[in-house]
């Protein structure tokens, strides 16, 4: 994490990853181990529910919508839910989706706590994320957190009350909004990989002998003769 700005701004080394713009006319797929349809509430339920929009992946132990062909449609989530985006992956317990125009624009986020985790194209670095709630835009590709929201990567990490998260732009931007401090947690580059290390040879304290034997005593001045004595 570089560059940070407590209450402001911060930076992290997240890499750029690809537009959810590619998501836009692909077409969705839905299936569910069971299903029941609610003429009067106009609603479906699907039990063991699993639905795909190009690298757009949802799951959940219980989805209710409102709509099928989700030109205008609200969903919600309940129980192991699982959204996987290129962006990263969310794990919650409730989720609420808005689809408009056949496109999964946003969903609302709970859990105990709900967390995100994004893995950077070609790298091993992954950023965490949780808090107690999230938003999350898929259009603009930002995701909001709230709640005891924490952002960690390494030995990084900022925590807030509310932290949002601009994934396009690298950004993030934290607000205690009154309420308590944000606090941000930094490791320089070089303490992380240059540990202090102990010099091979070095002898231990003598409080430290494993053999418990004494130091030995220096040896006594050997008498003195002088050249012409006797």
């Amino acid at each position: 994490m570089r560059h940070i700005l407590p209450g402001v701004v911060c930076a992290l080394l997240v890499g750029t990853a690809a537009a959810q713009d590619a998501n836009v006319e692909q077409p969705i797929s839905m299936d569910a181990e069971s299903a029941e349809w609610d003429r009067k509430t106009s609603t479906q339920v699907y039990h063991g529910l699993r639905l795909t929009q190009g690298d757009i992946a949802v799951q959940a132990d219980v989805g209710r919508g409102s709509d099928l062909d989700f030109d205008n449609s609200d969903w919600h989530l309940s129980g192991n839910v699982v959204i996987e985006a290129r962006d990263g992956r969310v794990e919650c317990d409730t989720a609420d989706l808005q689809f408009r125009n056949k496109e999964l624009q946003s969903a609302r986020i709970t859990g105990s706590p709900a967390t995100f985790e994004l893995r950077r194209p070609g790298s091993a670095a992954v950023t965490h994320a949780q808090a107690e709630k999230l938003l999350y835009d898929f259009t603009r590709r930002v995701v909001e957190f709230s709640g005891d929201a924490v952002i960690t990567e390494g030995g990084n990490s900022i925590s807030s009350d509310y932290l949002v998260y601009n994934i396009a732009e690298q950004r993030i931007k934290a607000n205690t909004g009154g309420q308590g401090k944000v606090r941000v947690r930094y490791t320089p580059a070089d303490a992380a990989e240059h540990p202090a290390e102990k010099p091979e040879n070095a002898e231990p304290p003598p409080d430290q002998r494993r053999d418990g034997a004494e130091p030995a005593e220096p040896a006594p001045d050997r008498p003195r003769h002088d050249a012409d004595g006797p």
